[in-house]
């Protein structure tokens, strides 16, 4: 267990040796990305922060951006807007980074939201929450493991569902939720989600160096449950907004609890690395070992390496995960 005390005390010793000096947010307009910025600015130190968004958040961002500069003068964020549903605009940005930057310590995925309106498909032929949640992180990954790799000890950290998935997760003959009535909010969550766990594995493996972490975030109120995918029915909607909201809302943590967890997440050394120096035991990865690898945390910070489950997925699952996301992939490399 790793305490809520004991996390405070790590990021308070948070400095610019252990802190990330170029980080890359994807999806931190909103909620627990957003959290997690703030929480890394008001450490105070030295940071570069490219913030990736939408046209339509570049306003507020503006002014998000100038309240951090007062917060700390030492930090800068780079606004870079783009339409990361589309995975030509997410290589585009990917591009555009690597122009700027020879090295990256952090790169933060959070995109994505609930599937509750059905199957909507993006101009590229893919199911739009599929794609916030798997396929644009995934390539943002594989665009960025260069820079990754340059750093001393980066972090990849994807947040969703890390540690709950189980060997009938993943639906390894219908990977796309193409066939009919095989696409819904519960089958879609659980699907991206055991997909992102396969998917930072294999990086895990083929980049020893860099540290991966999927995490579960637990119910954090962010707002995601107001974004769908399609037109709600009148039934649906209601038990969203005056059923589901009220619960999420009752149970969930607050946004500073959040961000402080995301926060140790992104910089503390029990997650491998050279990070912010931790007592006690060090977190455990996918293969069972106390070093750099891929993480599945939950959302109070400690690690579930889920070993039964993870040898079983990469026995039936990885080569077809993998193979399936290259392909998808081949236009955007």
């Amino acid at each position: 267990m790793v305490s809520d005390k004991a996390i405070k005390s790590s990021n308070a010793l948070i400095n610019d040796a252990t802190a990330p000096s170029i980080a890359v947010f994807v999806g931190g307009t909103s909620g627990i990305g957003q959290y997690t910025i703030e929480a890394l600015v008001a450490t105070g130190v030295s940071t570069r922060i490219y913030l990736v968004g939408r046209k339509s958040s570049e306003e507020r961002m503006k002014s998000f951006i100038k309240e951090l500069h007062a917060v700390n003068p030492k930090a800068e964020i780079i606004w870079v807007e783009g339409e990361v549903s589309l995975l030509a605009e997410s290589k585009r940005i990917c591009e555009f980074i690597k122009t700027k930057e020879s090295h990256i310590d952090l790169l933060f995925l959070t995109t994505g939201f609930a599937a509750f309106g059905g199957r909507q498909e993006t101009a590229e032929g893919l199911e739009i929450t599929q794609t916030l949640e798997y396929y644009t992180r995934m390539l943002f990954v594989q665009h960025l493991l260069p820079l990754l790799n340059s750093a001393e000890a980066a972090r990849v950290i994807s947040v969703l569902g890390g540690g709950i998935e189980k060997t009938s997760s993943i639906d390894i003959d219908d990977l796309g939720l193409k066939q009919p009535g095989n696409f819904g909010p519960v089958k879609g969550q659980t699907q991206f989600s055991t997909m992102n766990t396969i998917c930072l594995d294999k990086f895990a493996q083929q980049n020893p160096s860099v540290t991966f972490i999927h995490s579960w975030p637990g119910w954090v109120t962010t707002g995601n449950v107001d974004r769908t995918s399609g037109p709600l029915g009148p039934l649906l909607a209601f038990a969203i907004r005056f059923i589901l909201k009220p619960i999420i809302a009752f149970f969930s943590i607050s946004k500073e609890t959040s961000a402080q967890r995301y926060l140790f997440q992104s910089t503390s050394a029990y997650y491998g690395g050279n990070g912010t120096a931790w007592r006690g035991d060090f977190g455990t990865n996918t293969m069972g070992q106390q070093e750099n690898g891929m993480f599945l945390v939950h959302f109070r910070g400690y690690t579930t390496p889920n070993l039964k489950v993870m040898k079983v997925l990469r026995e039936k699952a990885m080569d077809k995960v993998w193979d399936h996301t290259q392909e998808v992939f081949k236009p955007y490399l």
